[in-house]
């Protein structure tokens, strides 16, 4: 690359000061430095002169640390600091020479000093505001694809730039340091995460708080939830609402359209069994969600995100068979499925059946659909394994789970949970099946409830035979059209469900109003 040409010493007959000299000089190199041909050819004294202008004009913000009425006096040393970063930004763009340049310089050292200076300052002004996200620009391009630079930024920056930056009012400065975060994690440095765990809630905060930014979900998803030491250290510190706020982030990892990795798959089942267990332990706790003046209790909300979290990953094959032999989490669901069932006897508990919306109601309530996922869940762990459908038999829960199949807009698709729930209790269980023919005969078992689920009970000779019911009743959402086996007939069913359930996950709006559609279309399928 050509020098750049000397600035000239006087401008219209006036002499120029030599700050305005270095900041047109610095302006020119960041011009030149956005062409890649100008950025491999650039001498490595260039880079000492900027540095040196960077060290000058830094002194100005020490002092001004020091002393709050020299404040007012940073705005030549603030554009100087800013054009220097700019330069040395550009001029890291794919170049690891100059990178390497730069970094051998102990220019990472001086920006990390001069960062964490600028946060010292507490002051908001947009010129220090452009100056501290330069910097932060020019730490993330010097570390892109570097080891060696990443190596020198870690030792610089953590902890304290991570502690300044991450929870910083600007959501530019955080977006920047998450992405510097980002590039330099690997294993061994997620290990020094566990001994400054406030860094990586913070970054959990930041995704609360920016749910915009990528950079803070990118830790999470590409770091943080491949330790799961880590992720569980975090869990025991973290507030109630950041517990909502990471499992959310588990379920879109478990549902996403890309299968576990199968280095992934150990990873996920420790984070089951922390779930399992915690929701074993502390699921009663919903119960507080009774009455209307307990509907914001942060706990409990953690546990109906727990519930929705092991609904994932009971329906994912890598995890379930974990899950299957749980201690007590079986126990657990029915039990606490007859809880809320009873209290939802009661019309003034968040629990009870709501078979219309109240003008003034708010169906999107934090219990709504609580009562149909632990359906969901004993169904998928009773999926193919004969000792979980026998234990649900012991706990008297197949007559509970055919109670509870009744309009309830607070629930979307019950009964279609219930079949599921129903299909897999019954299947290759003769016992079980008894069971449903001597209720109904026995009047035990509402009939009407039996057919709204697909199904009646046939007396051939002295047995009772449980039959699909699709030439004499429809399921509520979708016809079945031809009279099949029970297990046809059900499995049926529940394609279509999972059939609805993935496109409207791909509808251009919240699942909530997706759910809300497919209601309100329910009459005419």
């Amino acid at each position: 690359m050509a020098a750049p040409r000397p600035l000239p010493v006087r401008l219209s007959g006036v002499i120029m000061p030599a700050s305005i000299q270095d900041l047109e000089a610095l302006r020119a190199l960041t011009a030149l430095f956005k062409e890649q041909r100008n950025r491999e050819t650039a001498p490595r004294t260039i880079f000492q002169r900027v540095l040196d202008i960077l060290k000058k004009s830094s002194q100005a913000v020490e002092l001004a640390c020091n002393d709050p009425s020299q404040v007012e006096q940073l705005a030549s040393s603030l554009q100087l600091i800013t054009e220097c970063f700019r330069c040395l930004r550009n001029a890291c763009i794919e170049c690891y020479v100059n990178q390497n340049s730069i970094r051998n310089l102990d220019t990472i050292g001086v920006a990390v000093d001069l960062i964490l200076l600028f946060r010292e300052l507490r002051v908001e002004q947009e010129s220090l505001l452009t100056a501290f996200r330069c910097g932060l620009q020019f730490l993330g391009n010097i570390a892109s694809r570097n080891e060696d630079s990443q190596s020198v930024v870690w030792l610089h920056a953590f902890p304290e730039l991570f502690l300044s930056c991450l929870n910083h009012p600007d959501k530019k400065i955080v977006a920047y340091s998450s992405m510097i975060l980002f590039t330099c994690l690997n294993s061994s440095r997620i290990k020094e995460l566990e001994e400054n765990l406030n860094i990586a809630i913070n970054v959990l905060e930041a995704h609360q708080k920016h749910p915009e930014s990528e950079w803070p979900f990118l830790i999470i998803t590409d770091h943080f939830l491949k330790s799961p030491e880590l992720v569980q250290a975090m869990y025991a510190k973290m507030s109630n609402q950041e517990r909502v706020t990471l499992l959310d982030i588990m379920i879109a990892k478990v549902m996403a359209e890309e299968p576990l990795a199968r280095d992934e798959v150990p990873v996920f089942l420790s984070y089951a069994q922390l779930f399992a267990s915690t929701f074993v332990d502390q699921c009663k706790i919903v119960l507080k969600l009774t009455s209307e003046q307990h509907a914001d209790d942060e706990e409990a909300l953690v546990i109906i995100r727990l519930l929705d979290v092991l609904c994932e990953m009971t329906a994912n094959s890598d995890l379930l068979g974990y899950l299957q032999v749980y201690p007590a989490l079986l126990e657990r669901g029915v039990d606490l499925l007859r809880l809320v069932h009873v209290s939802g006897l009661d019309s003034t508990s968040i629990f009870s059946t709501c078979g219309y919306i109240k003008a003034e109601g708010n169906v999107s309530n934090v219990a709504e659909g609580f009562k149909s996922h632990l359906i969901r869940l004993i169904g998928n762990m009773c999926y193919k394994n004969k000792d979980n459908q026998d234990k649900v038999n012991e706990l008297d829960g197949i007559p509970l789970i055919l109670d509870s199949c009744r309009p309830d807009d607070r629930n979307p698709f019950l009964t279609q949970w219930v079949v599921y729930a129903i299909r897999n209790l019954t299947e290759d269980n003769s016992q079980n099946q008894d069971l449903i023919a001597k209720m109904e005969e026995q009047g035990l078992a509402d009939t009407s409830l039996l057919k709204k689920v697909g199904f009646e009970v046939e007396k051939r000779g002295d047995k009772l035979i449980l039959k699909s019911t699709s030439d004499t009743a429809q399921p509520e959402m979708w016809g079945l059209q031809s009279e099949n086996t029970l297990t046809a007939a059900l499995w049926l069913h529940f394609d279509a469900l999972r059939e609805i359930d993935s496109w409207a996950q791909e509808l251009p709006c919240p699942p909530a109003a997706a759910w809300e559609l497919l209601r309100t279309l329910s009459d005419t399928l």
